[in-house]
């Protein structure tokens, strides 16, 4: 039973039997891991609040290969990130990148994903209330990528022809991106995407801050986020979290229609 020692993020989290709980962690250096922290109920002393919802910390966990759940011994917290769940807004981002990585993440994936996921938690515990969407939003884009699925945004999806800055296209997401004029008649039916909105998935894609005014906006880009991720899923299960984060986003949608 070798002992791991590794950066984790928790994940998602349930009581189990009178004093354990099951934890699905994110870690740096094992990928995703189901544990049961025994006596973390009844017992402060090994884990503290640690084992709180998007709290980081130093996870020691016994593995025993083949077995798809394995034992924390110990978790020593550095990041409580409370304020995400002080904030409605910021708690439904965040839970929303958590299904993301619990849905895509393989479980086998570099140390690279890891960063991603603290940068996002990390971005949206810092940003005010009324930032949270767009900060979430580019937070969950840049997992994406992380993940393999970056859009083509700047090239057709479909012939490769260079997309001008300006352009309103259509989003195809079965084609994996924006489609030109030429190419639109005969690829799937894709949503319109304005050379606005555009942008803003370029600059949130190669990990810039943008910010988005227009509520119905917001919505929209939530919205062909979801669907990408949905159609990349291909199991018929919906995403939860990220239609309890769209259905609090305020009015109808704009180009997402």
């Amino acid at each position: 039973m070798p002992l791991v020692t590794t950066d984790a993020v928790v994940l998602h989290g349930f009581d189990y039997l009178e004093s354990s709980r099951i934890i699905r962690l994110a870690t740096r250096d094992a990928g995703l891991q189901s544990v049961i922290a025994r006596g973390a109920r009844s017992s402060r002393r090994r884990f503290g609040t640690g084992l709180d919802l998007f709290a980081s910390g130093t996870a020691h966990l016994q593995v025993h290969p083949g077995r798809e759940l394995q034992q924390l011994v110990g978790f020593d917290l550095t990041s409580a990130r409370r304020a995400l769940a002080a904030d409605l807004e910021r708690f439904v981002a965040a839970s929303a990148i958590a299904e993301l990585i619990l849905r895509f993440a393989a479980g086998d994936e570099a140390g690279e994903l890891f960063a991603e996921l603290t940068h996002a938690l990390d971005a949206l515990e810092a940003a005010p209330p009324f930032r949270a969407r767009d900060v979430g939003l580019a937070g969950a884009w840049r997992l994406v990528v992380a993940l393999g699925f970056a859009p083509a945004l700047d090239r057709c999806s479909v012939c490769h022809a260079p997309i001008v800055d300006d352009a309103s296209v259509a989003f195809t997401r079965s084609a994996g991106g924006v489609v030109c004029d030429a190419c639109a008649a005969s690829a799937p039916r894709g949503r319109p995407l304005p050379a606005e909105a555009r942008a803003a998935l370029r600059a949130w894609t190669a990990g810039a801050d943008l910010a988005v005014e227009d509520a119905a906006m917001r919505r929209a880009h939530l919205r062909l986020l979801r669907e990408f991720l949905e159609h990349h899923l291909g199991d018929g299960r919906a995403l939860r979290a990220f239609e309890a984060w769209e259905r609090g986003m305020g009015a109808a949608a704009g180009y997402a229609g």
